[in-house]
Order: structure tokens, then sequence, then C-alpha cells
């Protein structure tokens, strides 16, 4: 696989589908692994680093349930096939920088990726469409203990895996899911929501992870710390907070339909004819847009548009993907005047 063909591919996460897809986007398995008797990415030479790439790469390319994955050297890709991967979920906005001794590894339904040396040697990642933590721990689970059978993890008895980071020590898990929640928003009680979740150690970020704010109405929940928790107290407590947030938006959206049809019926519409006929549109405006235009599907108010078919729109519509899509370098402005036109011709054609 290139590059080049994930521009025609939906992603796993993207297409729409699994338990309480209308407001879970996607569930993510992580699970961070090092190397014993080296030094964390952060502190090894280069030399260590290139061992424990050559190490790494060689243990995935044995293992069956990884044949169909293709690994990416980040040293060989130019600056916008990286940011186009980071848009992808496919790794970290960190993971991108500094990129010597570094790759991904992804499989051909990006539904398994995997980090090398990143903070952690390896970081393992399973992502699954709508909500689906569970499936997701179970085939991430296969591919750990693969993986251990080849490579000789760093592990302690009294701590379990060591980490770079110590919140990550223990099972080496963090569980995320990706929410929409615009009702929430809307109706003013998602500061309420966010402070709950702070209080019971969990973890708010935006649509790209660690340092990114949320936009869109989206919203990245996930376990804060893995040190004296076993893999089933974390996905059994991720997974409870999550129902309960799914309640409440549910419930949010009901009120909202029930008192308030007309004027959320007139945001959705303002918001897709807005997209259905912008010459000139940025990244965050669509963002925002499409996740009324999302909403309105949901809700039963856009008849012809799909969830599947905002979802690609929220990821074709950034940056590298645009650039990508031209095979060009793109200037913000170009890049403003390609997403309308792109947007315009996806939606109009519907």
């Amino acid at each position: 696989m290139q590059i080049n063909d994930l521009l025609n591919h939906t992603s796993e996460w993207l297409k729409g589908t699994g338990p309480n897809s209308d407001i879970v986007i996607s569930s993510r398995i992580r699970l961070a692994r090092n190397l014993s008797k080296f030094p964390f990415p952060h502190w090894a030479s280069s030399a260590q680093l290139d061992e424990i790439l050559a190490k790494t790469s060689n243990a995935m390319a044995n293992i069956d349930m990884l044949k169909s994955s293709t690994f990416f050297r980040l040293a060989d890709l130019d600056v916008i096939d990286k940011q186009f991967l980071v848009e992808r979920h496919l790794m970290s906005i960190e993971h991108s920088q500094k990129t010597e001794q570094k790759a991904v590894l992804v499989d051909d339904e990006e539904i398994i990726a995997v980090m090398v040396n990143e903070e952690d040697h390896l970081r393992i990642q399973l992502m699954q469409s709508g909500f689906n933590l569970f499936e997701a721990r179970n085939i991430i689970n296969r591919i750990d203990d693969a993986l251990a059978k080849i490579l000789d993890f760093a592990y302690l008895a009294d701590f379990g895996y060591l980490t770079a980071c110590p919140t990550n020590t223990g099972t080496g898990m963090r569980g995320s899911v990706m929410l929409h929640l615009p009702a929430l928003v809307m109706s003013r009680q998602i500061e309420r929501v966010l402070a709950a979740i702070a209080k019971l150690s969990f973890t708010t970020r935006g649509l790209y992870g660690e340092g990114t704010q949320a936009s869109g109405n989206f919203f990245q929940i996930s376990n804060q710390v893995s040190l004296g928790h076993g893999e089933d107290e974390i996905i059994e407590n991720i997974n409870g907070l999550i129902r309960q947030i799914i309640e409440q938006e549910t419930q949010a959206r009901e009120i909202l339909l029930s008192k308030s049809r007309e004027v959320l019926e007139d945001r959705i519409n303002r918001s897709l004819g807005i997209l259905k006929s912008a010459r000139i549109i940025t990244s965050q405006e669509t963002i925002e847009l499409l996740s009324m235009v999302r909403l309105g599907s949901d809700l039963g108010m856009v008849k012809d548009i799909n969830r599947r078919t905002i979802n690609e729109l929220f990821i074709i519509t950034q940056p590298a993907h645009l650039q990508k899509l031209e095979n060009k370098k793109l200037s913000p402005q170009e890049r403003d005047l390609k997403r309308a036109q792109l947007i315009r011709k996806k939606l109009n054609l519907l």
C-alpha cells in the first residue's frame, strides 16, 4: 500500500456504524510498550533508536494479524504526508515532529496503527467505529500477545509495564471515545459535564488528542491513569462514564426537539445552506457547520446526506488531505477556496 492509496479509502472510524454511532464517532484502545534493556525514546541514542526500530519492525513483519499492513519510516515522508497521517488519526501530532528513527505501521483497513519511537518504543492503537471498546480491547490484546512472544517488553511484577510517562505504567492502556455532543453544547450543559468528567480522573481533549481543544462539538474522553488499575476495570469505568454522557446528550436532543425545534431546524438548514453555496471556507468553520448538519442527519431533519458522507467530509477537507487531492502544496487562501469547491461538489450532487 502507498500512502496515496488512503485517499480513496474510508477509515474504519469514519464509517458511521457500530453501537450508538449517532453520538459516538469512534472507540480507541492504545497500549504503550517498551523494550527491556533500552532507554525510553527521549533518552535513547540514535544507534539505540535505530536498533529499536529494526527489532520492532522485524517483529511486526512476523505477526499474522499485521500481514496486510504497511510500514512507513517517517524520515521518508514529506511534511504533507505526515500531516495527512495525523489527520486520519493514524499517528499523533508529537510523532510527526523530529522524525528520525520514527515509523508508523498502518493496516489496510486503518483499524490498526503502531507508532514506533514516539513517547514509548511502541504505541499500539486499535480503532473501531461507534461505541465498541470491548471489541477493540479484545483485538489489540491478541496483537499484544503475539508481539510479546517475539519482543521482551519492560515489565516489573510490582508495577506492570514500564512506560515513559508514569501515568501509563501498569497496563499501559488508554481507552478513549470520540463523542459528538452538539445538544449539550447548545443547551450550555457541556461545562458541567466536563467538570464532572475531570473529577472522575478522566481527561477531555479535542479532535486530534493531546494538546488540542474541542471543536465542532467533538470531545475525546479517555482515562488519565493506568497504574493500579486492571484492563477490565479501566474499560468498565470508561464504558460507564460514556453511557451516562450518551444518555445526557440524548435527553438534551429530545428537549431541543420538543422546545426549540424551529430554532434547531433553522440553524441546521443555515449550516447546510452555507456549505452548499460558500466560495471560501476555513477548516474551523467547516467543522462547526458539518457538526450541525450531522446532528440534522441523525435527527432525521436532513434526509439526503448520510452520516458516512458527513464524517468523510470532516477529514477530506483538512489541509493535508486537500493538498494530497490536488497533488501540490496550497497556500491557506488556496485551501479555503478548494475546500469550499469540494464541499459544494459533494453536497450538491446528493
